[in-house]
């Protein structure tokens, strides 16, 4: 059972255990989000399939951030200032509230709450032989990566085309730094990494 769960039983009880709690606790912040989203045309939830542990597929949830149809307009990045993404849906990025869906992804066995970011199938396969270690560990809501890549919008958002700065430059950065968490990762590395993110997501709004 826990080598399907990243091998550390230690690390899926601590997961269940901040998952749960967090939920609990930010339930008042779950609802009011929903509620916001819902006077606006389209679903409340964003599912997009993304790539985890042995290549398993699994759907992502977020909040809604972007129009309808937005994966119809334009490719898989979302530089700053793409005008897909909805005011409401500005402020949950810039606060990271859309990412708190995953959650529930944490809950079921989809993610770990600190693992290599999680990739959609068309990125995985850009990826050489090297870089698919990062899918012997389960993909996580935070990580060396997402830490990293803080700025990720503004960088894209600075390339003459950021698609293709994306799949040439970034994902392969994004990937060097997670496979770094390879060989150091413990329960202790995944908290100080929780409160690292934390720490940054305070300081970029103060």
């Amino acid at each position: 059972m826990f080598s399907a769960l990243d091998g550390r039983p230690g690390k899926r009880l601590f997961d269940i255990g901040v998952s749960a709690a967090a939920m609990l606790a930010l339930s008042p912040v779950l609802l009011a989000i929903a509620v916001a989203i819902w006077f606006s045309p389209g679903p409340v939830l964003y599912r997009q399939q993304r790539v985890t542990l042995y290549g398993e597929r699994f759907l992502i949830l977020k909040f809604r951030t972007m129009v309808v149809g937005a994966d119809r307009m334009s490719g898989n990045v979302s530089p700053a200032g793409d005008p897909r993404v909805t005011p409401l849906g500005r402020f949950l990025r810039a606060w990271y509230l859309d990412e708190l869906p995953q959650l529930y992804n944490v809950l079921r066995g989809d993610m770990s709450l600190v693992g290599p970011r999680p990739e959609t199938p068309e990125f995985v396969m850009l990826l050489t032989p090297e870089e698919r270690r990062v899918l012997t560990v389960r993909a996580g809501i935070a990580g060396p990566s997402t830490l990293a890549f803080m700025d990720e919008a503004d960088v894209l958002a600075a390339a003459d085309d950021p698609a293709a700065h994306y799949e040439t430059t970034m994902l392969h950065e994004r990937i060097r730094a997670d496979l770094g968490y390879l060989d150091q990762r413990s329960l202790a590395c995944d908290i100080g990494l929780l409160c690292r993110q934390m720490a940054a997501i305070a300081r970029r709004l103060l």
